[in-house]
């Protein structure tokens, strides 16, 4: 079990590296993380989800995602609340006070995703939750010693000398736990190292000598690790790096509750394309080529955070000057006439009206729609794939000029089940992981401006990152004994 000296130490990364490098010396391993909080999830094929970190995992493991390696999933919806997903379904929703309260009832469902995981696997790499000394959550906890004790598992903790003060946190985080929990605790690893490694050799000598843990290696910075989807919404508020040569302009809403944001990956990853995130404060580029609301968490509550921001003015002028908008999910049914949410299902029951762009109106209503889905887009003739995950059914209003759909789900030809919505320059539909179709991206982007060709292969690209991180690992760090404190539990 991968325990952090903090958040953001690089733990989902690590363990996607050891989880590819274990894999290619022919070991059956799986992914696992008890709790996880993010509102970027991957649909599964026994129909629930999880995190999109253990869904990048069990890639590297060469497995379909499953509920098991992520059975919590806590999905904020305000600043203080969360729904709560329990093997992949939705299990309720509590503010922060109450989930301390209840979150030790959850551990037999950890225990028993772990378990059955454990009876399929010769390795289960377990990824913790932020930092491992946070005291104050330490009774009744299921992410991070809670689950390490219940479940035996041995311990290694990831320091991130990238952000300085590794060996303090690393030291510190081993004299803090209790005697009882540290009597787990196997190991330590230094990760995002920048520069010559054997400049540390005194201070992996002082980890050593003061807590008695193995020194399993020096991680150095991995550049390529930007190739791979990243977990933490904190990772779009980093500027991207600038492209002057980029031949179309994208701009996405960084909309409060932004939900499944590695939609976009692809689209950054295209050399001509410049992807710009416009963060609350900022107006929408008056030069995008598109303009994109993307997936939320909290559809109602990002549609007013739209309005305060004066995107939706922003919006209007855009769609005047002929330039297009691209709504998925959550961003497609705020593209509509109206949303009403009667049942309460984001929040106290309420409605408003949308941003009037498509004529479309949506209801919130349960069952929650989790499914892996292909199709067409018709429009050009490509191949699409990806998933669907909302609540909330979207019907056309009653127009003289009814949308034609985006997509056409459910069959390889054009005789499935229509999805989104075209009218003019504005257009929406709920699949998530479009841009990840090689076919469809190229045509889309083709489409806004016909000197952009594109000839990435994006799915193929983040294999051989999984790959060069794997090598990378088998050169920094001591996989033999990792494997020999696994084995010897």
């Amino acid at each position: 079990m991968l325990l952090g000296t903090g958040s953001d130490v690089g733990k989902s990364l690590v363990a996607a590296g050891l989880c590819r490098a274990f894999t290619r010396r022919g070991l059956q391993v799986a992914p696992f993380k008890p709790q996880n909080m993010s509102n970027n999830a991957a649909v599964t094929r026994d129909g629930g989800e999880i995190g999109r970190a253990q869904a990048l995992q069990a890639r590297a493991c060469g497995l379909q995602p499953h509920t098991d390696m992520n059975p919590v999933l806590l999905k904020p919806q305000s600043e203080t609340g969360a729904q709560i997903v329990v093997q992949g379904q939705v299990r309720g929703s509590a503010r922060g006070a109450e989930y301390q309260a209840i979150k030790g009832s959850l551990m037999p469902d950890v225990l028993d995703s772990f378990h059955r995981l454990s009876n399929s696997a010769q390795l289960v790499v377990v990824e913790g939750a932020g930092s491992a000394s946070e005291l104050n959550l330490r009774e009744g906890d299921i992410a991070n010693w809670g689950f390490a004790r219940a479940a035996s598992v041995p311990t290694v903790l990831v320091g991130d000398i990238d952000r300085g003060g590794a060996i303090a946190n690393i030291i510190g985080t081993h004299r803090l736990v209790s005697r009882e929990d540290r009597a787990l605790l196997r190991g330590f690893l230094i990760n995002k190292f920048r520069g010559d490694t054997s400049l540390f050799a005194s201070g992996s000598a002082l980890i050593r000598r003061e807590t008695g843990l193995r020194d399993l290696g020096i991680i150095p910075f991995f550049p390529a690790a930007r190739d791979l989807p990243a977990e933490d919404v904190l990772a779009l508020d980093q500027s991207a790096a600038a492209k002057p040569d980029a031949r179309v302009k994208i701009a996405v809403l960084r909309l409060a509750r932004i939900s499944n944001f590695d939609d976009f990956d692809p689209l950054a990853a295209e050399p001509g394309v410049e992807l710009v995130f416009v963060q609350p404060g900022e107006v929408v580029p008056a030069d995008a080529d598109l303009v994109i609301l993307p997936g939320s968490k909290a559809t109602l509550a990002d549609l007013a955070f739209v309005r305060e921001q004066g995107w939706d003015v922003d919006l209007q002028a855009h769609v005047r000057r002929g330039r297009p908008v691209l709504g998925i999910c959550g961003g497609y049914q705020m593209l509509g006439a109206h949303i009403a949410d009667p049942e309460g299902i984001e929040g106290p029951p309420s409605s408003a009206p949308g941003l009037g762009l498509l004529p479309i109106e949506t209801v919130m209503k349960g069952p929650k729609t989790l499914v892996e889905i292909s199709g067409l887009h018709p429009a050009s003739g490509a191949a699409v794939a990806g998933y669907e995950m909302h609540m909330g059914v979207t019907t056309p209003t009653e127009s003289d000029r009814p949308p034609e759909p985006m997509l056409s789900l459910g069959a390889s030809s054009g005789n499935g089940q229509p999805d989104g919505a075209v009218q003019g320059a504005v257009q929406g539909c709920y699949l998530h992981g479009l841009f990840n179709s090689d076919g469809f991206r190229a045509a889309f982007l083709a489409s806004l401006n016909p000197a952009l060709q594109s000839d990435l292969a994006f799915e193929a690209r983040v294999e051989a990152t999984l790959d060069a991180l794997a090598v990378h690992f088998e050169d920094s760090l001591d996989l033999d004994q990792v494997w020999d404190l696994a084995r010897a539990g």
